[in-house]
């Protein structure tokens, strides 16, 4: 289950989310790291960009630095106008031909699974027939994320950009166009086997969400990495290489130049960027930068 995937393109198990967390990482926060020179301050927050609600999750450092902050960086712009282009690309993008399917696409046992896992999680086959494995890949993890009560309304993202002071500039990596073009430009092979994998995880691990979850939560990086991004890494490495570590690179440079300058920065992207070597603070950490945090 992709939760730390594209954040505009997207209940029974609440219960089981609050009790997760409340074993372990009631009191706890997400982690923030913090790079300073002379003239500059860049703070970096991993995202959840669908949660539950009524999770206190904001550490103070973070709504400090927003309310201090010169510009906040996400991922896209957090717009409903941004929503609206992803959405109509996606449908653009992630449809098969009139002539193909999705059940014939995939191998038999794939298929098989892929129906089951539709029905438990209430995906319309119909619906789910016409996708593109990439497309069909995300719209299950929605699902199955909706069923855990969670939503893009108690994001991370939606949160910290109704707390941007109006004089602060809202900045954004990506367009919608690129960061879709990210998953449809997949090679099929890739897509084919990131969907198998997402399938066995829905049908095998249904509280996998609440897991990463409280692993955020916690500050659990290790779970993270394991979890999270592991799978994709070993399952799919081209896909990682687009998704994960090709997007790194571009980002840091594009801190790297705003460090150069002057001022205090929020960025806000998936938790996923932010972790392990290919992560954003281990990639500024290797261009000499000190950087707080874990």
């Amino acid at each position: 289950m992709k939760s730390f995937r594209l954040n505009s393109v997207q209940s029974g198990l609440l219960a089981l989310i609050a009790g997760l967390l409340a074993a372990g990482a009631a009191q706890a926060r997400p982690p923030v790291w913090v790079v300073r020179d002379a003239d500059s301050e860049l703070v970096l927050f991993g995202s959840v960009h669908l949660l539950p609600p009524g999770l206190d999750w904001r550490p103070p450092p973070l709504a400090q630095a927003v309310q201090a902050a010169d510009d906040v960086w996400f991922e896209l712009p957090i717009d409903t106008a941004s929503e609206t282009e992803t959405a109509q690309l996606a449908g653009q993008l992630g449809l098969l031909a009139p002539d193909q399917s999705l059940f014939k696409l995939v191998p038999p046992g794939d298929a098989e699974r892929l129906m089951r896992v539709a029905k438990l999680y209430g995906v319309d086959l119909a619906v789910l027939d016409r996708l593109k494995p990439w497309l069909a890949d995300v719209a299950l993890s929605g699902a199955a994320y909706q069923k855990a009560g969670a939503g893009v309304q108690d994001g991370v993202e939606k949160a910290v950009a109704a707390q941007v002071p109006a004089r602060a500039q809202r900045r954004a990596f990506e367009t919608p166009r690129e960061q879709v073009e990210i998953l449809a430009g997949a090679p099929m092979a890739e897509q084919m086997a990131s969907l198998s994998e997402t399938l066995k995880q829905l049908e095998s691990a249904p509280d996998e969400f609440a897991i990463l979850v409280r692993a955020w939560m916690a500050g659990d990086l290790e779970t993270l990495d394991r979890e999270a991004l592991e799978p994709v890494r070993r399952v799919t490495p081209t896909l990682f290489r687009r998704l994960v570590s090709d997007r790194n690179a571009r980002w840091t440079l594009t801190l790297d130049e705003r460090l150069k300058g002057q001022g205090r920065t929020v960025v806000v992207v998936g938790m996923g960027h932010l972790i392990g070597p290919d992560g954003v603070p281990a990639r500024l950490r290797a261009l000499g930068y000190a950087v707080e945090g874990p």
